[in-house]
């Protein structure tokens, strides 16, 4: 009987893994250039900020793993990241369009041979130190902050502060119907800062050294 149902369960998981990967679709960087326009009108123009629900910059994507891109705007597209702005334009996305995108972000502005030091050169605080040791933040977006243990986790090295911080509250808002983020590990670790600690937090994070960047774009189509 035992046997039987390890049989059974091997099967199982060999049938989950083939699926998943049938899945999983491979992004064209070339293609998600053409399909970016509704991207550039704020992510390709430096220092653009949005509205909703606070003034803040919007965060850069050139740069960004292409992983968390995926994962981010199906966030969005499941309404799991309350934004209506990005959950329309996330909507009218379709998987393949979303591959592409993520393909040509995060390889956008790519320099050949750049490496970021393992470590942050600017040693934070130690306020800041024992902020970033209660969550451990290290463990999950690398020792430098850009270079995170899941590729589906956001580099957020050199990330606006007003943008993360403006995040980070939203892993903290429950039961509103236009905004907050639904990730049960990140509401955990941030439930646990203050507003301050927060804003503390993102300042420090933003003035690391990163990949991330604004790419102005050449035309709008």
């Amino acid at each position: 009987m035992n046997k039987l149902l390890t049989t059974i369960f091997a099967v199982a998981v060999s049938c989950v893994t083939v699926s998943s990967l049938a899945q999983e679709v491979k992004g064209d960087a070339k293609a998600g250039e053409t399909k970016n326009a509704m991207c550039i009108g704020c992510h390709g123009i430096k220092g653009y900020q949005a509205s909703f629900p606070e003034i803040y910059k919007v965060p850069m994507i050139s740069g960004q793993g292409g992983k968390y891109i995926v994962a981010a705007l199906n966030a969005y597209k499941k309404g799991e990241r309350k934004h209506p702005t990005m959950r329309s334009i996330a909507e009218s996305l379709n998987d393949q369009d979303i591959a592409d995108l993520a393909a040509y972000y995060s390889t956008h502005g790519a320099a050949a041979g750049a490496e970021l030091p393992a470590k942050p050169a600017k040693e934070p605080s130690a306020d800041v130190q024992a902020l970033l040791n209660k969550a451990n933040c290290a463990s999950c977006h690398g020792a430098n902050f850009s270079k995170p243990v899941d590729p589906a986790y956001p580099k957020i090295a050199g990330q606006h502060s007003d943008y993360l911080f403006v995040a980070l509250k939203a892993y903290k808002t429950d039961n509103n119907p236009k905004v907050g983020r639904g990730n049960a590990i990140m509401a955990g670790m941030a439930k646990q800062y203050t507003n301050a600690e927060l804003k503390l937090l993102a300042n420090y994070l933003a003035s690391v050294d990163g990949e991330l960047k604004v790419i102005p774009q050449s035309k709008f189509r």
